[in-house]
């Protein structure tokens, strides 16, 4: 693990975040996540912009993306390449009180870097009872209040699942714990639009733009959470997963059909000829 805290590299044991920080004491902050490859961060100039947005929604100030870039710089030229990982950025109101009112504190900008192992081609699924609130405050935010998905994907994991797939109050299908998902009904790729709750990841994004300058269908439609029941191919995507095929959906056997292979190869493609900063 490297780490980089307000403008310092620092060791992994080193205490560096204030106990009172107010990412810790209530989780006020934002983070993203994007994938390492080859020592280089993939998307960063579009995870920096979906950062901002996630900042304003919570009404804390910008962060200068030069700056949070150099510290992306400054973590991934530490030690050795990394040849696949992940870089996360997190920003948090700063120093603040026990309770949900804010300080006037100069923010806590943390990035980290770390190895990690690729996804297998496909992953199991597991549907939850609990829902993604399309109405919230937060909702399209990327918080750092992550309690909801920690109790998700245990579950999931406690099932034999790397994914827990949820519906919004409107029991329409929305999002995974830390992954979007598409569906395909009648051969055509569907994912739920923005309005259903879901966050707008930024593989999500270039997935669709991808997959629609290569000539396959996409279509962003609220679907019924049951879809889930009956499509032909589930897939999901984040940054470290890319995209993904789903052989399992609680109980029901998947395969891993024609358009998520040309969905995989469409994305394969796109990123070799594009680079790292799309």
């Amino acid at each position: 693990m490297r780490l980089w805290v307000d403008g310092q590299l620092v060791g992994p044991d080193v205490p560096s975040v204030r106990a009172l920080d107010h990412g810790l004491t209530v989780g006020d902050g934002a983070f993203e996540t994007c994938k390492v490859v080859d020592g280089e961060a993939f998307a960063l100039t579009r995870h920096l912009r979906r950062l901002g947005r996630t900042l304003a929604g919570l009404g804390l100030p910008p962060v200068d993306d030069a700056w949070v870039s150099q510290g992306v710089k400054e973590v991934l030229s530490s030690g050795e390449p990394i040849g696949f990982g992940r870089v996360r950025i997190t920003v948090t109101g700063g120093a603040g009180p026990l309770g949900s009112d804010r300080h006037d504190s100069p923010a806590t900008v943390i990035v980290a870097a770390t190895p990690s192992a690729a996804h297998a081609p496909s992953a199991a699924v597991v549907t939850v009872p609990w829902v993604r609130n399309e109405r919230a405050a937060t909702v399209g935010l990327k918080t750092t209040s992550y309690a909801e998905n920690v109790i998700a994907v245990t579950y999931a994991r406690s099932h034999g699942a790397e994914e827990a797939l949820l519906a919004n109050t409107r029991g329409e299908l929305c999002e995974g714990t830390a992954s979007n998902v598409f569906v395909v009904t009648d051969g055509v790729l569907r994912t739920p639009p923005l309005d259903s709750g879901c966050l707008a990841g930024i593989t999500r994004e270039l997935a669709i733009e991808w997959c629609r300058e290569a000539g396959l269908e996409v279509v962003e439609e609220a679907m019924p959470f049951e879809v889930l029941s009956t499509a032909d191919e589930v897939i999901i995507t984040n940054s470290s997963r890319d995209v993904q095929g789903v052989h399992l959906v609680d109980d029901r056997q998947l395969a891993v059909g024609p358009v998520t292979a040309r969905m995989v190869e469409i994305w394969r493609t796109a990123e070799a000829d594009l680079g790292m900063d799309p």
